[in-house]
């Protein structure tokens, strides 16, 4: 497997609507050890399957906090509630940050890497990367929804 270049603003990938998985084959496998060998090269937190330049509807999300990392594919906000600010960055945006309004609960339901359905529930920063890295199969980017962006000094 391999780390990937992380595509950046501007790429086509990143503004295209991610195709839904249908099988958990091989080329998917190679996907997800893709992301985590690419996410892992970076101080980053999560990676969508667009950041490496193939829409399909692949998450990767490690806060590196201790907990185990989440593998997501075909991930869909089930349920979310209340609003909070939210400063977000991203690997595709290097150098800028931004103010944004996201969920402050959110509850997450796909598939994990052995085709099984996993359900999640989630507040604070896991619940901005499952938003952020979801926007992202969507083809939309947080400064999409954001109302302030600014460059990192």
């Amino acid at each position: 497997m391999a780390v990937r270049e992380i595509v950046k603003l501007g790429h086509p990938a990143l503004k295209t609507k991610s195709e839904e998985v249908k099988v958990i084959d091989n080329e998917i496998r190679e996907l997800i050890q893709d992301l985590k060998d690419t996410l892992y090269s970076t101080t980053g937190i999560g990676l969508a399957a667009p950041q490496i330049a193939v829409n399909k509807r692949v998450i990767l999300i490690d806060l590196r906090d201790g907990m185990e990392p989440i593998v997501l594919i075909n991930p869909v906000i089930t349920k979310q509630k209340g609003k909070q600010e939210s400063e977000e960055g991203c690997l595709s945006y290097p150098g800028y940050y931004g103010f944004l309004e996201r969920p402050v609960e959110v509850e997450v339901e796909g598939l994990n890497e052995e085709g099984k359905k996993v359900k999640y529930k989630a507040t604070e920063l896991l619940c901005r990367a499952f938003c952020h890295e979801i926007d992202h199969l969507d083809g939309i980017m947080y400064v999409d929804r954001a109302y302030e962006v600014y460059k990192d000094e």
